[in-house]
Formats: structure tokens, C-alpha cells, sequence
């Protein structure tokens, strides 16, 4: 799951919140030792999240369709394409209204605890934010978008227009994959919270 899932993942708790979203930024023990012990816990749940949704079965069988072009890249090109099937399910965001919200709340939550943010996070929140990089990742155009801006961070990444035609063209299959790994995951996660 890419930054929405890990929004979602947070279930409304704006230190968990904080920590799952600068998760990628916090390296080593040393680093997450600094931070407050729900945003450490948070920042815990991201590296969770992440090995949970890499291993799933659903998820091996969707990168398979990345894998020759992308090779190890498939995996950071799943983390953003669930999170368009998320923004679309209707069973979480029944409506774009319930989506937007949900995305400026979470803006709110994390400008609240922007004196913990890493300097590589603090850098492209306010981007983020004006641009609202959570609510886009509803639309192909948002999709396209969010693999530019991944082909851009990832230095070695083949060109990313052949993954888009390839999530195009395999909708409804990488659709079926997001649907067998959501439900799991949010199972694991709440008990991963309640630990």
C-alpha cells in the first residue's frame, strides 16, 4: 500500500497516522527512538503494512505482471496502484465527497505533528497537500501521475509508461488482487494495533 492505504491503515489516529506516513524516512533504531510512542508505533505499522502486502498472495500474483519490465520496481508499483483501487471501493469511500474529507482530515491530523516530520517529508508535504496527491489517486490521470512522480524518486526504474498501459490494460484482474488483499489487511493491521 502506497501513502492512502497507509492513511487508511491508521483508522483516524493522527499519531499513528503520523508515523505511517513518514515511515519510509525513519531509518534504523537509532532514528525511530527519537520520535513520541505512538508515532513510533506508527512508524512500526508502516514496516508491517509493508512486508504484509509484499508477501500477500494476492500481491505476488499481481506483480507477476510487472515483474519483466520493472523487476524489483513491481512491488513499489503495486504499493501505488492499490491505493487507487482503495480510493474507488465503495465499501470505504462510498462517494468522492466521503474520500475528499477523509483526505483533508488526514492533512489536518499530519500539519498537527509536522515538527515530527523528517526533512525528506517535510520537504513534499506541502505539495502533497495543495495538491492532494491522497484524493487523486482516484482517477487514472491521478494514477499517471503517481507513477511519474515513483519513476522520478526511483533512480533505475525503467521508463514508467508501459506499467500504466499494463494496469490499464489488466484493470479488473489487479482490481480482483486489491479486493483479495484489503479485507486481510485490515484484519491484520487491527490486531497488529491492539498488540
Amino acid at each position: 500500500m502506497n501513502y492512502l492505504g497507509h492513511a487508511f491503515l491508521s483508522f483516524g489516529n493522527g499519531d499513528i497516522l503520523t508515523g505511517n506516513m513518514i515511515g519510509d524516512h525513519v531509518k534504523g533504531k537509532v532514528a525511530l527512538e527519537q520520535y513520541p510512542d505512538e508515532i513510533k508505533k506508527g512508524v512500526m505499522l508502516h514496516r508491517k503494512i509493508d512486508a504484509y502486502a509484499d508477501t500477500h498472495p494476492a500481491t505476488q500474483r499481481a506483480k507477476l505482471l510487472f515483474r519483466t519490465d520493472y523487476r524489483l520496481y513491481a512491488g513499489a508499483i503495486m504499493d501505488t496502484l492499490f491505493d487507487h483501487y482503495l480510493a474507488s471501493d465503495p465499501k470505504y469511500f462510498s462517494t468522492q465527497e466521503a474520500l475528499l474529507q477523509f483526505t483533508l482530515t488526514c492533512y489536518q491530523q499530519l500539519e498537527q505533528n509536522a515538527k515530527y516530520f523528517p526533512p525528506d517529508f517535510a520537504a513534499y508535504f506541502p505539495y502533497m497537500r495543495e495538491h492532494n496527491w491522497l484524493y487523486n489517486y482516484r482517477t487514472l490521470k491521478g494514477m499517471e501521475r503517481a507513477l511519474n512522480g515513483l519513476a522520478r524518486r526511483a533512480k533505475h526504474m525503467p521508463p514508467i509508461e508501459k506499467a500504466y498501459e499494463t494496469f490499464v490494460t489488466n484493470y479488473y484482474q489487479l482490481n480482483q488482487c486489491y479486493y483479495e488483499l484489503i479485507d486481510d489487511m485490515i484484519g491484520f493491521v487491527k490486531i497488529e494495533l491492539t498488540n
